[in-house]
């Protein structure tokens, strides 16, 4: 029967069936994204979004400005959008966003219920559907020094988020010793998937791997850039045994954590402040590992930055991992240890 014709035509159909129906689903979800995306725009820019040919799956970031052409990020490269649906390189082709189509986007973004979102506003984006943000800027209202809320919004960044399961797997050995992670610093500069890298190691060390079993992880998700949460829920994978603590400034949250959750580990992203460097340090002594991201370019970066001072000359981070776009987004170039010997290079 090994050669039997009738067992390989057979063979034949499953195989065609098998890849028709993964064709379908993909084709599927690829029709979902592009809805979910096109629905939060005016009706104008939506018509005109719709007829641009592009995979979806690769747009990053859609900008729009009053009486400013309209733009987008595309794998890496920034084009502009003309009013026929065509990505250009020729600002005269582009489409100018005017003022009523801001509006008419920030109604749909936030269901035309806007100040259920005056936190978010207060912050300067609002996460939607799908964990995507959208960056807002105008107008600010400022009470005894502090932003209160923002008015004749003229600005919009919208940034796509994308999940790529398994683009930390060459950087997961690295991570652990035996059973006990690592304090890790993903060092990087701007687009060159920072956050896509550190939510995909986040993925893996809660659900747990062949060679190291699953940990309970605190993540402070200060600008809802991680677990992109909806209504409290991560649309993100975060992994089974994550904890998120959304919309929360990093210094309250990595301690509200600590108390309140018993992480393993403590994950945040983009460390910024020596507040929240002091809120790490904190984190430390009571056991639990650091995984973290910060903007750099370099080693030597890094020692320029106050904010990491203490925690670089005591040495307590064990892994640094520069990345770069070098062989495309999320390229890990090399790996220190805490000594700052070169245990992989790209």
């Amino acid at each position: 029967m090994r050669g039997s014709p009738f067992l390989c035509h057979k063979i034949r159909i499953y195989t065609y069936i098998v890849q028709t129906i993964g064709r379908e689903a993909m084709n599927m979800q690829e029709h979902n994204r592009k809805q979910e995306i096109l629905r939060i725009f005016s009706m104008e820019i939506r018509s005109i979004l719709k007829q641009v040919e592009l995979d979806f799956s690769q747009l990053q970031e859609i900008r729009l400005r009053v009486n400013a052409p309209m733009l987008c990020v595309y794998r890496n490269q920034e084009y502009y959008v003309s009013e026929k649906g065509e990505l250009t390189r020729d600002c005269q082709k582009c489409y100018m966003v005017n003022k009523k189509e801001i509006q008419e986007t920030m109604e749909y973004i936030g269901n035309y219920s806007l100040y259920a979102y005056e936190e978010e506003v207060r912050q300067g984006f609002i996460t939607i559907q799908g964990g995507h943000r959208v960056g807002i800027a105008g107008k600010a209202v400022v009470e005894q020094g502090r932003v209160r809320s923002l008015k004749y919004i003229s600005f919009l960044n919208i940034r796509f988020s994308h999940e790529i399961r398994g683009c930390a797997d060459l950087l997961m050995p690295y991570l652990s010793e035996g059973e006990r992670s690592m304090h890790t610093l993903i060092v990087s500069p701007p687009r060159c998937g920072k956050t896509t890298l550190l939510r995909d190691c986040i993925r893996q060390l809660s659900n747990g791997t062949a060679d190291c079993r699953g940990k309970t992880i605190g993540v402070v998700d200060e600008r809802s850039e991680i677990g992109g949460s909806y209504l409290g829920i991560p649309q993100n994978d975060l992994g089974i045994r994550t904890d998120v603590l959304d919309c929360c400034p990093k210094t309250e949250g990595i301690l509200m954590l600590v108390r309140s959750m018993a992480p393993q580990i403590i994950a945040v992203d983009e460390i910024g402040s020596q507040e929240e460097a002091r809120a790490i340090e904190t984190a430390l002594y009571t056991g639990c590992s650091l995984l973290a991201t910060i903007h750099g370019n370099s080693i030597e970066d890094l020692r320029q930055k106050p904010t990491l001072k203490e925690l670089l000359r005591e040495k307590r981070i064990e892994r640094y991992v520069l990345l770069s776009n070098a062989k495309g987004v999320g390229t890990i170039e090399v790996i220190y240890d805490r000594e700052g010997k070169e245990i992989y290079r790209c």
